[in-house]
């Protein structure tokens, strides 16, 4: 029986891993690439819009200057990726061009995610691309931006790219087949999950990082929470298996399908709860807890007992219970400056109003 996405693919977001684009030389895998660039073709020719998020140019920088093992240092770490981000560009350009088709580089920073106004200018960027029938190839810059190299394979990014073009699926190419089901005799792969439960997550939380790839399956399911929060269906499938992008778009059962939850966040509120950096925490009593998790209420100044970080007005900040679990966050109405200030917090002026504000869903 053939997969059934919930709706008709008509936008996808496809990550490519750096195990799919680099050798263990660490040098482009121009096969596969070849590949992976005519298949994407193919697609655009079938009325489906591609938007790429490619990994690799920390390796490739590697290779290039015949480097074994990767630097300590956040400079050389960076210069690399300056060096690699050329020769990935260099190659996606002759690839697609052999197809007739034309790509666009666009790096994005954590910071593009953070400003709301950076990031409406990010997706119409991305949207003037596609009218163009430009292929828009995206990495996170990592020549000034430390975060890429603390979480790795751009799985975030992905999923965060995916929500900003409003993408009907996200598809992560690494070098395995999907997630492995630990516990079966046979070690098959999941076909389909519902839900990521705790006991998924276990199974992820057990993996080997290899030495080319940051990444790792925990990183992905992450990733695939803030999709599915999204609306946006995942598939995580092995990037080398022929003709895989064509035989997931027919229904081909290849990889683990992740269903998309049900119940969609709202655009401004999946920006809040997954699309921020937030600047800092604000620890509540029993009382504010309770009445934050009945829903529906703004979180006031009276239930606030501390705080920590370095947050201004209308920052996004983490709200925790006393024992420091993540209730909610949302977007603060006073500065960490104005709180210190605030001596006298018996009346009910709102932190955060309910409507910028996000129960914890993770």
């Amino acid at each position: 029986m053939s997969r059934k996405f919930p709706r008709k693919i008509r936008r996808i977001v496809v990550k490519i891993g750096s195990s799919v684009i680099a050798t263990y030389k660490m040098k482009p895998r121009t096969a596969q690439l070849r590949s992976l660039s005519e298949q994407i073709c193919e697609l655009k020719k079938n009325g489906i819009e591609v938007v790429l998020v490619s990994s690799g140019a920390i390796v490739l920088g590697m290779g290039e200057l015949n480097h074994k093992t990767r630097p300590g240092d956040l400079a050389s770490i960076q210069a690399l990726a300056a060096i690699g981000q050329t020769v990935l560009m260099k190659k996606y350009n002759e690839l697609f061009a052999k197809s007739k088709s034309k790509c666009a580089q666009v790096l994005l920073t954590w910071e593009d995610f953070d400003s709301r106004t950076r990031f409406n200018n990010a997706r119409n960027t991305l949207q003037a691309l596609l009218n163009m029938d430009i292929i828009p190839i995206i990495n996170e810059n990592d020549t000034i931006s430390t975060d890429e190299i603390k979480f790795g394979d751009n799985d975030r990014l992905s999923s965060l790219v995916a929500s900003l073009v409003h993408a009907d699926l996200l598809v992560m190419l690494s070098d395995v087949d999907g997630l492995y089901d630990l516990n079966s005799k046979d070690k098959k792969i999941f076909e389909e999950i519902q839900e990521i439960t705790g006991e998924i997550e276990g199974i992820a939380s057990g993996e080997v990082k290899k030495h080319i790839s940051k990444g790792g399956m925990k990183a992905k399911l992450e990733a695939v929470k803030i999709a599915t929060q999204a609306n946006i269906p995942c598939i995580i499938a092995n990037g080398k298996t022929e003709n895989v992008l064509l035989r997931i778009l027919t229904g081909e059962r290849i990889g683990t399908f992740f269903l998309e939850k049900k119940e969609k966040l709202l655009a401004r509120k999946h920006w809040i709860s997954f699309g921020v950096k937030p600047k800092g925490v604000l620890i509540v009593d029993d009382g504010a807890k309770d009445a934050l998790l009945k829903g529906g209420r703004s979180l006031l100044l009276p239930g606030i007992v501390s705080w920590d970080g370095h947050f201004k007005k209308d920052d996004i900040v983490v709200v925790q219970d006393k024992s420091k679990n993540e209730i909610a966050r949302g977007v603060v109405s006073y500065s960490m400056t104005e709180l210190q200030k605030i001596k006298d917090k018996k009346g009910k002026l709102e932190a955060i109003h309910r409507d910028n504000l996000v129960l914890c869903k993770r």
